[in-house]
């Protein structure tokens, strides 16, 4: 196995690695657009990669937006490979992480820019992937780590996409199956892959961003839980 490149890196492995399956022989990399740099200028837009919270990039998203085209590229782990290497970069240990994203996970991100979704301009590019993390035993990590430092992160494969163009793209974020009304215990359960607080987490997240997006009403109340339906 290939070992990681210690540092030195103000480019994280997996943002360039998902930038170069945008490029090619006519686009461009990292442009200054309206002010901002934008990681791929193509014929039919703008290419912005975000592997960190939407947060961070929703004021440039909207300027963006203003006269440009913009997909935004979000990847979502559905499998990822922790390994753990000394500082020489030699392989010390690896496992499986327990935590498997899917499509609902996008709506932790979404909810940072409900006002742009359903822009004309925009268009959501999830990208279902599995990757590596490298973790390095230095001794500057957390106490949870027992000092072990995330080091970076590689891609592996691109598993799937979804596309979020619409704002009823957005309604793929419920589960199947639903019971109608439905709240977010009903959501949580059949929400895989993660613990039951971030279960009951994400399942709140999808409820507030369909209300935001006027795509959910409450429709009732059980006990002191809300009930929904789709408008």
């Amino acid at each position: 196995m290939k070992s990681p490149i210690i540092g030195g890196l103000n480019e994280k492995s997996l943002h360039r690695e998902l930038k170069y399956l945008y490029l090619d022989e006519n686009s461009k990399a990292e442009e200054i657009v309206s002010g901002y740099v934008v990681d791929v200028v193509r014929s039919d837009g703008l290419v912005e990669i975000q592997t960190g919270s939407f947060s961070s990039i929703k004021r440039k998203l909207a300027a963006l937006l203003q006269q440009h085209r913009v997909r935004l590229v979000h990847p979502i782990a559905v499998e990822t490979m922790i390994n753990v290497y000394s500082t020489d970069g030699s392989l010390l240990s690896g496992r499986m992480s327990p935590k498997r994203g899917s499509i609902y996970s996008a709506a932790a991100e979404l909810l940072y820019i409900p006002e742009l979704l359903g822009n004309p301009n925009l268009t959501i590019e999830i990208l279902f992937i599995r990757q590596e993390e490298i973790r390095l035993n230095d001794g500057n990590g957390s106490w949870r780590r027992k000092g072990i430092s995330i080091e970076d992160r590689r891609l592996v494969e691109v598993t799937g996409t979804a596309i979020f163009s619409e704002l009823s793209d957005c309604l793929h974020l419920l589960p199947e199956g639903l019971p109608s009304p439905f709240g977010n215990r009903d959501i949580a359960d059949r929400l895989k892959g993660m613990n039951k607080k971030a279960k009951t987490r994400l399942a709140g997240q999808i409820t507030w961003l369909l209300r935001k997006l006027d795509l959910l009403e409450v429709s009732g109340k059980d006990g002191n839980r809300f009930l929904f339906d789709r408008r």
